[in-house]
Parts: C-alpha cells; structure tokens; sequence
C-alpha cells in the first residue's frame, strides 16, 4: 500500500482483486480454431507496452494487493526478451505466485530459466494427442515440441503443471478419456474449459460445436469415478479427485472451467491488462480503461497510476454477458484479451 491511503482492490460488488492476468503479447505461433482466425492482423510493435512498463504496471498492482500474476498471451514466450520480465516479476515484494500460461513450443528450451526465475505453476494448452488433429486444430503446431516442452518443464521442478484443453464437437470430444489418462500417466493436473465466444473466427457456430463441462464430466464418469474436491486455484476452476482405488494415490485434479453452463462470477478476484495497456475489468465485456495512456502520460508516477486502478474498480461488472440475442457480443479475438 502507498502513502496516499488508497483501499484494496474491492469492487461494489464486494470482490476483492488480488490475481492479474497480464498478456505480453497478442502474437502467437499457433493459430487454434477457438482462439483466432488462420489470418490474423496482428498489433504494430510500437502499440504494446514495453517490458518495463509492465514491469512497473506490475509492481504497482502488487502494492495494492495483487499476490498473483500469470503471464499470458498470445503466446507469450515468443515475445523477445520475455526473460527479463519474469525475472524482474519473480523479485517483486509481495508477489507470492508467478505464473504462466502457453502452449508449450517453447517449454524446451526455456523451462530451467523460467524455474529459476520463481515461475512456480505453467498451464500448458494441449487439445489433442494425435499428431495429425492436433496441427489441424492448432493449424500451425507440433505436437512432438508441446510433448517435449511438458517433459523440459517436469525436469526443471516446476511445481506445478497443469494442462487446458478446449473441447470442440467434432474435432476432439472423442479424446477426453484420452486426455485423462494422459495426465494421469505424466502426474499432471488438467482442465477442461469450455470454448469462449470471443472474436468472429467464422464458419462455425460455437453455440452448436461447445461442449459442457456437465457432458464432459459425465463422460469421464464412465471410465472414472470423480469426487468434488473443496480445492482452488488461483483461476476458476472446479475440481474434482479421482477416487477409484487402483489410483487413490494420485495426486492430479481435474478442473472444469464453465463460463457458460455454469459461472464464476461471483467469486471473481481478477482482471486483465492485455498487452497494450487496456485494463480489462470483466473478460466478457468490452468496458477498459487505457493504463497505458496514464504510464506514458505521467512517466514514473506510480501513485497515479494506482489511483488510477482503484477507480477503475467501481465499473467491474456483476457478471459477464458473452452472448445478445445470440450473437457474441464481445468482438476481440482470445488472443488479444490474453488467454
């Protein structure tokens, strides 16, 4: 807390803010079906904000009580020199955990250095164990490089690994027991999300293709018996533990993330800083609040700038609203809001 006085991060609503989410990039080297179109615009360098004005946007949030951060994207360890920034974020006082979201290509190569930077949990989307689907779902990835990626980061010591996986009707839903034993095998968590209707990517009606977290539940129901387990994570997701008895002793948890069948509004504790410097009080809303402008505006004043982020707070909405009259209503590609 600054000398300035200002209160936690609380909304009218009563929720308190202590996770951001903050995208380093809108630029990825995959190009999934759910996240954004196979031919995408991407933001002119010059738009984003530095690293070391996310860094200082960062240590801002941590002095109003921000104890997590994940770094998301895009994709975001494509974006150059993205070390320096986890390491500066890894020595912020106050900051309990770091965290990341990718898609794993570049997990080989990096993962002793993200480890050694304090990263201490990675979600790692995987939506596909077959080589072939996979590239077709991501149009541009390997599935060998994401493979080899969650094996470099188990051998690093990150603590914890979890996967995401995004289940389409008629791309994937035959994998989910698939998926579950996979993780079960490695010792990894894993989350089922279901899709999000962010951007017009075309040609298919998302309302028709997603698939529930109820479905997918009662499908792992057949092959596993699941438990609901009293657990959290920084993020949304529902757990549940496998209780059948040859496998008692796992410790993986399988997550459902529903923004649709079933909402966690009302326990929100986040926001969002997309890689421009838009401060993104609801994920299914457009309402933003440009803390790039206040940065550049009054370089080095960090008192403005929270201030900034407390006012802001009285505009988070109760919930979010993806759809009107059944048309998404949120027009800005997954990418560019930060996975």
């Amino acid at each position: 807390m600054s000398q300035t006085g200002l209160s936690p991060l609380t909304d009218k609503f009563g929720r308190t803010v202590n996770y951001l989410r903050l995208s380093v990039t809108d630029r990825c080297d995959f190009r999934c079906i759910y996240c954004m179109s196979e031919d995408m615009t991407f933001l002119p360098r010059q738009q984003l904000l530095t690293l070391e004005e996310m860094a200082f946007l960062s240590q801002a949030f941590v002095e109003l009580g921000v104890n997590k951060i994940r770094l998301t994207g895009g994709e975001p360890l494509v974006r150059k020199n993205i070390q320096s920034l986890i390491s500066d974020l890894g020595s912020l006082d106050g900051l309990d955990e770091l965290l990341l979201t990718t898609n794993g290509s570049q997990l080989e190569k990096m993962s002793p250095q993200l480890a050694d930077a304090g990263v201490s949990r990675i979600n790692i989307s995987i939506d596909s164990l077959c080589p072939e689907r996979f590239s077709a779902i991501t149009r541009t990835g390997k599935l060998e490089r994401v493979l080899a990626g969650i094996e470099a980061a188990q051998a690093a010591g990150i603590k914890r690994i979890k996967l995401n996986s995004v289940i389409v009707r008629g791309k994937n839903d035959d994998e989910i027991i698939p998926l579950v034993n996979f993780a079960l095998e490695k010792g990894l968590d894993i989350s089922f999300i279901e899709e999000m209707p962010m951007g017009d990517i075309g040609g298919r009606d998302r309302q028709r293709t997603m698939v529930t977290s109820e479905e997918i539940r009662d499908i792992i129901g057949t092959a596993y018996s699941l438990l609901p387990s009293a657990e959290t994570s920084a993020g949304p997701s529902r757990y549940f533990r496998i209780t059948d008895s040859h496998i008692a002793d796992s410790d993986i948890r399988i997550g459902f993330i529903s923004p649709h069948s079933h909402n966690f509004c009302d326990t929100c504790n986040r926001v969002r800083v997309t890689s421009e410097g838009r401060l993104l009080l609801c994920l299914g809303n457009e309402n933003s609040v440009d803390l790039k402008a206040v940065i550049r505006r009054n370089p080095g004043d960090i008192d403005i700038l929270k201030t900034t982020i407390v006012e802001a707070m009285a505009h988070k909405p109760e919930r979010h609203y993806f759809y009107d009259d059944d048309k998404p209503q949120v027009v800005r590609f997954m990418n560019v809001t930060g996975g």
